[in-house]
């Protein structure tokens, strides 16, 4: 998948949709499955999965939030089961922006953003004049009209395979589970011990089993805390007894992969600008969404060229300010389809460095954390995925 040359900061990067993405990884576990899958031109399994599963007949993805290839390679000891899995392709690119419901999205649908549409933690919703937050989204927009296109699980599960996510409790019948993993059974999971119990269980369902599971509890406590603290890095023990459980109950003919959805950095107090406390950055301005690390801006009609040159002044250094069209000619959210490109701003500001704009009167509590991801830096787009196979396997 080629762009073209637009250049980006020169510490951030364009994530490699179609060769080494998030969004690489479900459909090629279920073409090793034997199921087809459709991913509107790109290619059906560029990571070579088809031969890291061989012989499989069932596999589990655990995606753990906010676990970032980075933070587990620092953490060795801390974290064995993790360090003594396989590392068959190397580091896979989360999406722009690095945040959780666009990355949890292009899983579930293989697809890169601009293709189907969750394209921030908070975007607005064009014409009716009000954003959506995709954590907290139930049924309004309705989720299969706002993220139209087919998951894998869907083409999986027309293929004969059975799939099952395994997730919070409260997350059953959230919007973002709609839009991005129907087609699949869900198992509501309590505690991360049941999250383990419940991933066994489904992979015995079937003759050819696809079941994903997702831990939340390591990006909050890395939010809250920061991911330089020991309440982080005791959380991430946590991880890895979580990982070596899934790994001793594997039936034999089934293998695990873990990944994550993106990984974080710490904020200094001095590196985070304070939107709210600089007056020009409000002019023509209708609504500023997105999150301290990916802003998407936008303006009153008539007002966007201002808009763009005054973020752009007033940011300098900090972020890289373009307008939309150059933000999507750039490739960074992959090619975007035309019905869902107004969800992106008309400014969009994707943090350099360590540095987040807060905006402490309008997003009070989001303002107080103290790690962040969202952006394009090299360690929040960076991703593990480790394998581990059922002794039948070999």
């Amino acid at each position: 998948m080629t762009f073209p040359p637009v250049l980006l900061a020169d510490d951030l990067v364009r994530p490699a949709y179609g060769a080494a993405t998030l969004a690489d990884v479900l459909p090629g576990v279920t073409a090793a499955l034997g199921a087809p899958v459709h991913r509107a031109g790109l290619p059906v399994d560029p990571l070579g999965l088809t031969d890291v599963l061989a012989g499989a007949r069932r596999v589990a993805v655990l995606l753990v939030d906010g676990l970032g290839a980075d933070l587990v390679r620092a953490h060795p000891g801390i974290a064995p089961a993790l360090t003594a899995l396989a590392s068959p392709v190397g580091d896979l690119s989360a999406p722009c922006p690095s945040t959780t419901p666009v990355s949890l999205a292009t899983f579930g649908t293989g697809l890169p953003p601009g293709s189907h549409g969750v394209l921030g933690f908070v975007t607005d919703v064009p014409g009716e004049d009000r954003t959506l937050n995709h954590v907290q989204w139930t049924d309004d927009p309705d989720p299969l009209q706002w993220q139209a296109r087919p998951t894998v699980f869907e083409q999986a599960a027309a293929a004969g395979v059975a799939c099952a996510v395994v997730g919070p409790h409260t997350f059953a019948r959230s919007g973002l589970t709609r839009a991005a993993y129907r087609g699949a059974r869900y198992a509501a999971a309590v505690s991360a011990g049941d999250l383990v119990a419940g991933v066994h269980e489904s992979l015995a369902a079937g003759s050819r089993s696809l079941v994903y599971g997702y831990h939340a509890d390591l990006d909050l406590t890395g939010h809250v805390r920061g991911v330089d603290s020991a309440s982080w890095r005791n959380q991430l023990g946590v991880v890895d007894r979580l990982v070596e459980q899934l790994v001793a109950g594997l039936p034999d003919d089934a293998a695990l992969l873990v990944t994550a959805d993106h990984g974080m950095l710490d904020v200094p107090e001095h590196a985070r600008f304070d939107l709210d406390q600089v007056p020009e950055l409000a002019g023509g301005v209708r609504v500023v969404a997105g999150e301290p690390r990916a802003r998407y801006v936008h303006a009153v009609p008539g007002a966007e060229a201002d808009v763009l040159a005054t973020w752009q002044a007033v940011l300098a250094h900090r972020a890289w300010v373009v307008g939309r069209d150059e933000a999507i000619a750039s490739g960074v959210f992959g090619p975007v389809d035309s019905a869902v490109a107004a969800r992106i701003g008309d400014v969009v500001a994707l943090a350099r460095g360590s540095w987040a704009l807060t905006a402490t009167e309008r997003e009070p509590f989001p303002s107080t954390l103290v790690a962040y991801h969202g952006s394009l830096t090299a360690t929040e787009l960076a991703i593990p995925l480790l394998a581990a196979r059922g002794t039948a396997l070999g």
